[in-house]
């Protein structure tokens, strides 16, 4: 038999136990092949099948990308690195504004406006059309000042803006694996 008796007195509500986490974050490994002024190739998203330039990596996984616009409709966008192919490819891009980088590399810069909830009278109103969102004025200069740099480093070599603003898609008897991009 036991020493010990059991309690008489039992709470009424049992006491949270704290789960130990069994997972840390690790900071991420980017492929080498994933080097700022790389072409990539888009996988998923609004944009599949775009090829892209890589402008910055940043934390956690996160890509900086852009078309640049003018070129293929692309903007200034974040995009985790699973999501991408790297092709061989790479442009030129001293004289990107590292002011605009810095500033893109900020989740503040990303942050969605808080949205009003819609009221029942909102729900039940007909024939109106929903109000086109308006872009932020500092993003569209943002763009402009990273494709301005962009766009002439591009044009300095034979046929990458056409390249560029071509979009990748395969065949039924092309495999990916066996691809060299």
């Amino acid at each position: 038999m036991s020493d010990q008796k059991a309690s008489k007195y039992y709470p009424a509500e049992d006491e949270a136990q704290l789960k130990k986490a069994r997972k840390t974050a690790h900071p991420t490994k980017y492929r080498s092949s994933l080097a700022p002024g790389t072409v990539l190739i888009l996988l998923s998203g609004r944009f599949r099948g775009k090829r892209v330039v890589l402008l910055r990596q940043l934390s956690q996984g996160v890509l900086l990308i852009t078309g640049p616009f003018k070129s293929n409709g692309v903007p200034l966008r974040r995009v985790n690195h699973r999501y991408v192919i790297a092709t061989s490819t790479t442009v030129d891009i001293t004289g990107v504004d590292n002011e605009v980088l810095d500033r893109a590399s900020k989740d503040e810069y990303w942050a969605r406006e808080k949205k009003e909830d819609k009221g029942e009278e909102d729900f039940f109103k007909e024939g109106e059309t929903p109000e086109k969102k308006e872009t932020d004025p500092q993003r569209i200069e943002d763009q402009k000042r990273v494709d301005k740099v962009l766009m002439a480093n591009i044009r300095k070599v034979a046929d990458l803006e056409a390249y560029l603003s071509s979009s990748f898609s395969l065949r039924g008897n092309e495999r990916p694996h066996e691809m060299v991009f």
